[in-house]
C-alpha cells in the first residue's frame, strides 16, 4: 500500500500567495547508474537549443586552417611538420598546452601563425564550454511571461476564492502582460 503525500502551506511573501510544497521522502537508495534518459535530454537540448554545433564547426574550421598555415610555413625547414596530419597534431595539442609542445615552429611566420592559434584557440574552445554551459541554464530564465501566464491561468481558474486584493493585483497584472503583448506587435509590425 502506498502512503499518502502531505502538503504542508508555505508562508506566502505577497497577500493572497498560496504555496504548497509536497514532503517527499528521503531516497534511500544508491545510483551506481547514471540517468541515461536525463543524459541524452541534456545533449539532446545542448545541440538544438544552445549555440555549441556552430561554435565547433567554426572552430574545427580554423584548426584547419591554422594547421595548413604552419604546414606551409615549417614544411620544408622543419622536420616535425614533414607532412599535413604532424602540422594537424600540433595544431590540436596547441590548443590544449597553450602551445607549451616543443619544439614547434620555427620560423617567424610559422611562430607567428602557432602563437595566434595557440591563444584564439584556448580562448575559443573554452569559450565553447562557457557559452554552452551558460546557455543552457539559463533557457528557463529567458521567457518568465510563460510562468506569469500561467500563475494567471491559475487564478483565473480559482477566481472565487479571491480576495478584493488579490483580484485588483491579478488584474494589474493582466493588464500590464497584454499591454506588453500589444507593444511588441506594434513594434514588430510597423515598418523600419
Amino acid at each position: 500500500m502506498k502512503e499518502e503525500e502531505t502538503i504542508e502551506e508555505i508562508t506566502s511573501h505577497l497577500p493572497g500567495d498560496k504555496v504548497l510544497r509536497r514532503r517527499m521522502k528521503p531516497r534511500r537508495r544508491l545510483h551506481i547508474a547514471p540517468n541515461i534518459p536525463a543524459v541524452f535530454n541534456f545533449l539532446l537540448e545542448t545541440v538544438t537549443r544552445t549555440p555549441l554545433i556552430p561554435i565547433m564547426v567554426a572552430l574545427v574550421v580554423l584548426w584547419l586552417l591554422f594547421s595548413m598555415g604552419v604546414y606551409f610555413a615549417e614544411h620544408e625547414i622543419n622536420k616535425q611538420f614533414a607532412d599535413y596530419g604532424d602540422a594537424l597534431w600540433w595544431s590540436f595539442t596547441a590548443m590544449q598546452t597553450q602551445g607549451a609542445n616543443a619544439p614547434g615552429p620555427i620560423t617567424a611566420v610559422g611562430v607567428t601563425i602557432g602563437a595566434i592559434w595557440s591563444l584564439f584557440s584556448t580562448i575559443v574552445f573554452f569559450g565553447i564550454i562557457i557559452a554552452t554551459l551558460y546557455s543552457y541554464f539559463m533557457l528557463p530564465r529567458h521567457r518568465p511571461s510563460r510562468e506569469i501566464i500561467s500563475i494567471i491561468q491559475y487564478n483565473l481558474g480559482e477566481l472565487e476564492k479571491l480576495s478584493a486584493a488579490e483580484l485588483e493585483v491579478l488584474r494589474d497584472t493582466t493588464v500590464r502582460v497584454v499591454n506588453a503583448q500589444i507593444n511588441e506587435l506594434k513594434e514588430n509590425s510597423s515598418p523600419q
